[in-house]
């Protein structure tokens, strides 16, 4: 048995940390009606270290995890992310900003974009102009051929990913993880959420969605002007338009490699076909298409189309819960499967505040995060985590979220999961839909 002894000033330092974790105690209970935004109190950054033999990122040689977070506190950080989507914006500049200030003293600036595309060429454009330093970006949300441009380019920092603390949480094994769409992702980017594509539907305006793509197609002609996807290249409607190809073209494993642009010719030419075919019977006549997945969002809130699609499973629930969808929403996936893959931030290589970047991207895999994150009433982004791998107490809290009313099971997502093909194959695609299909 050890024999402790207190002496005078560590009680006096005993009662100072009580009083102040009673004083955030009774913080939190003021805010308990809405748990979920509760700036979490206890300073975690104290207790965190580096993972047992991990290397430390490029200019921390010398440094240890503790250093990271002392260079990080009052740096601001621009978080160039998505921004169309109203809960996820306010997740990010609500829960995650106020808990990286109050933990970190780190301020997060979140830069809203169209499509990543524009801070990619921020970054090239600096890149071209020999600013090497003092960038505009600091972090991003990103993945495929995003993070393969600027990877190769070598414009981003890194590596780094694998030193994060809360990376200990993260199932690297996992080749949807370990790799982003073909391309190892070697410690550059830190997994953020994953996504499977669902197909999203109105059941008080279609009793019973076609478990197949040939019952899409059948229905969708069926139904003139009640069905249409987000132009490519926005990326759900790239997904929505792979998943139509990997059937026309009798499977996708054949695409599992690299670019083939002869084998691309010969089996993408049946999906054009297959596209063309249904335009005249799309939402008006195929004569154009929503420019974004938000705008897809908006013609099925407004009763326009019957259909919406979305690589979130519990995107659904999230917007029925904000009101933005009716009640009657639901989701469903085809019998052969539908995409799935994960979703990271990367730190540019010209980031300024390296330190404050690295900071957030730890917060955004904490537990606390994550299942904030995964609420519904919140995001309801599926983690980036192994809940497994969690504590008990957390496992617990996890297990208890509400699934939301259009959320399928894990068990039937996970039954279904077809790959993403490696970037090449995505733009490819993308080009020639613009020119077979959208220009025909």
């Amino acid at each position: 048995m050890n024999n402790y002894r207190f002496t005078t000033p560590l009680v006096f330092l005993l009662f100072t940390i009580l009083s102040l974790l009673l004083t955030n105690c009774a913080a939190a209970a003021v805010g308990s009606e809405t748990s979920s935004d509760v700036v979490i109190s206890v300073p975690a950054a104290q207790a965190e270290t580096a993972p047992e033999g991990a290397t430390a990122p490029p200019g921390y040689e010398a440094k240890n995890w503790a250093d990271i977070v002392t260079e990080a506190k009052g740096q601001t950080v621009n978080w160039y992310m998505w921004g169309g989507q109203e809960n996820i914006n306010t997740w990010v500049t609500g829960f995650v900003a106020e808990n990286v200030k109050k933990q970190y003293g780190v301020t997060l600036n979140m830069v809203p974009i169209a499509d990543t595309v524009e801070a990619v060429n921020k970054v090239l454009g600096e890149k071209e102009a020999g600013q090497d330093t003092a960038g505009s970006v600091d972090l991003i949300w990103i993945n495929g051929e995003n993070f393969r441009t600027l990877r190769q380019a070598d414009l981003l920092y890194g590596p780094w990913a694998r030193y994060l603390p809360n990376t200990g949480y993260v199932n690297w094994d996992d080749p949807s993880v370990s790799t982003d769409l073909g391309l190892p992702v070697s410690g550059y980017e830190s997994p953020y959420g994953k996504a499977q594509f669902v197909m999203i539907y109105d059941s008080a305006k279609v009793a019973q969605p076609p478990a197949t793509l040939d019952g899409l197609i059948e229905w969708i002609k069926a139904n003139p002007g009640k069905f249409t996807y987000p132009a490519p290249p926005d990326f759900t409607g790239t997904a929505f338009i792979m998943h139509l190809c990997y059937a026309a073209a009798g499977g996708h494993e054949q695409f599992l490699r690299e670019f083939d642009q002869t084998l691309f010719d010969d089996k993408f030419a049946r999906c054009w076909k297959t596209l063309n075919e249904i335009e005249p019977f799309l939402w008006r006549k195929g004569q154009t298409y929503p420019e974004s997945h938000a705008r897809q969002q908006d013609l099925f809130a407004n009763g326009e189309v019957y259909f919406d699609m979305a690589y979130n499973p519990a995107e659904a629930s999230s917007l029925v819960e904000a009101g933005k969808f009716p009640q009657t929403t639901r989701t469903f996936i085809f019998d052969s499967g539908t995409i799935a893959n994960t979703h990271y931030v990367a730190i540019p290589y010209n980031s300024p505040h390296k330190a404050g970047a690295m900071v957030v991207a730890n917060f955004l895999l904490s537990p606390e995060a994550q299942h904030s994150k995964a609420d519904p009433a919140n995001w309801g982004d599926f983690p980036a985590i192994e809940v497994s791998r969690l504590p008990e107490s957390w496992q617990q809290q996890f297990a208890a979220l509400p699934r939301g009313v259009a959320t399928l099971p894990d068990e039937t997502l996970a039954a279904r999961r077809l790959p993403e093909l490696q970037a090449t194959w995505r733009v490819a695609a993308e080009k020639a839909w613009e020119e077979n299909v959208l220009k025909q």
